[in-house]
């Protein structure tokens, strides 16, 4: 078998299997699977000789390729990947997961043609969905499996917010930071937005960090944003078309949109939700409670598979490959420098500038606790919740993190110490976040009228 590289640009583009880029499906599969093999090799290798120096050493005693033979002579490999997997039965193989195509997605795209889902046992169909309201109704009646959802989603859907009450689980955060403010370029000379008094701007969703951010960012400059600007929901892939037809002035989405319009010359970057806060989660991966407990085996398999991808995706050296393998039509449908751009955090800006920001995007899954207390004090800040919330039961219902904590360590994912508490402190443009003091936090800021 003449298997291509399906990472050489120079390459010719093959119509034989599912990324376009190998003679048949059988070599892409064969080069997926090398590839997720590469990357467990190299994690159990750092595991075992985290000082670099020693590493290396181990890597040049042993040759390129060859840790797991070696580690086989005295340790008995398959035995201890079998005790982490932890596997039972699985209840269901074949499984569907609804995405929607943008790079908050990446963990759970990345991990079909990179083969970790294959690895746990599972036969995974990702469905490609238009919007955010689709993505709800096809969890609701149970068409997919689980989602990618934005991360406020399932807390109102819990709720009953917006639709009638299912309990959904967030199982990890799909990605942190990775929005961004965007402008269209007759707009560059109104960078102060105490002056977009009247404009148009969209985001993919009602119960979105979409919306709340957007919404915190212009209040405090003064604006009232159900007042003075108008906000509109966009499916995500509409919103560069709207932008380009004048029907918006802007949006704060998440990417490719945000590149992809300054790679069509037709808006420009205006800020990166990092600096409003930096860290934020954005979008999950979840389903439904009744889907965990009928299927426990095939959700941490799932789980599992997802984790390894997001550690995969949280090491920047990895980027430029993952960046080529989620391109495709199948997958986001966008051209593979404007995916790079957001992925490797060296991007034009629509301004004549290069920036070089290496967490414009991250994949940290941890599902703190607190960011679902900032999620509903926004809930209430903003009318879409009326009276008094039980920040800490829902939190802690909805956000899967004892989960979180049992398979990252399965997969030795490093785990912060306060992840134990799932309480951490966060910073929203120099204004501090304390779960512990949410009412407090909800109380500071002016009552709407």
């Amino acid at each position: 078998m003449n298997t291509l590289n399906p990472f050489d640009p120079n390459q010719p583009l093959f119509s034989g299997c599912s990324c376009g880029k190998h003679r048949s499906q059988e070599d892409h599969i064969q080069d997926a699977e090398k590839i997720s093999n590469d990357f467990i090799e190299a994690s159990l290798v750092k595991a075992l000789f985290p000082d670099e120096m020693r590493r290396r050493a181990f890597i040049k005693a042993v040759g390129a390729g060859g840790a797991m033979s070696a580690l086989s002579g005295f340790l008995p490999v398959n035995s201890l990947q079998a005790m982490a997997q932890e596997k039972g039965d699985l209840e269901k193989k074949d499984l569907k997961v609804g995405f929607i195509a943008i790079t908050c997605a990446t963990p759970l795209i990345m991990a079909d043609p990179l083969g970790f889902y294959k690895k746990q046992g599972l036969n995974v169909s990702l469905n490609k969905t238009a919007g955010w309201a689709l993505i709800r109704d096809k969890m609701l009646s149970k068409e997919h499996d689980a989602s990618h959802f934005l991360s406020p989603m399932p807390v109102s859907m819990s709720m009953g917010i917006g639709s009638d009450p299912t309990q959904m689980r967030v199982a990890t955060i799909q990605n942190t930071n990775g929005q961004a403010i965007t402008l269209a370029n007759k707009h560059k000379d109104k960078r102060d937005p105490s002056t977009w008094k009247g404009m148009k701007f969209a985001v993919p969703f009602e119960y979105s960090m979409h919306n709340f951010l957007l919404r915190y960012y212009v209040s405090q400059f003064g604006l009232d944003p159900d007042k003075d600007i108008q906000i509109r929901v966009t499916p995500p892939p509409e919103m560069v078309a709207n932008l380009r037809a004048g029907n918006i002035d802007g949006f704060l989405g998440p990417d490719p949109f945000n590149q992809r319009a300054v790679y069509d010359e037709i808006g420009f970057i205006h800020i990166l939700t990092k600096e409003i806060w930096n860290g934020h989660p954005c979008c999950a991966f979840g389903t439904s409670e009744e889907f965990i407990k009928q299927n426990p085996n095939t959700f941490a398999a799932l789980y599992r598979a997802v984790l390894n991808a997001a550690a995969m995706a949280s090491d920047p050296k990895n980027r430029p490959l993952i960046a080529k393998v989620i391109s495709p039509q199948n997958y986001l449908n966008q051209p593979e420098t404007v995916v790079m751009q957001v992925l490797t955090g060296k991007f034009a800006d629509g301004l004549g500038n290069v920036q070089n920001v290496p967490d414009r995007i991250d994949f940290n899954p941890i599902p703190w606790y607190s960011m679902a207390t900032w999620m509903l004090t926004q809930m209430q800040r903003w009318g879409y919740v009326k009276g008094d919330v039980n920040y800490k039961a829902l939190s802690e219902k909805i956000f899967l993190l004892t989960d979180a904590r049992k398979y990252m360590a399965e997969v030795q994912m490093e785990i912060p110490n306060l992840a134990k508490t799932g309480y951490k402190k966060f910073s929203i443009m120099g204004k501090e976040f304390d779960a512990n003091q949410a009412s407090n936090y909800l109380n500071s800021f002016p009552k709407k009228a």
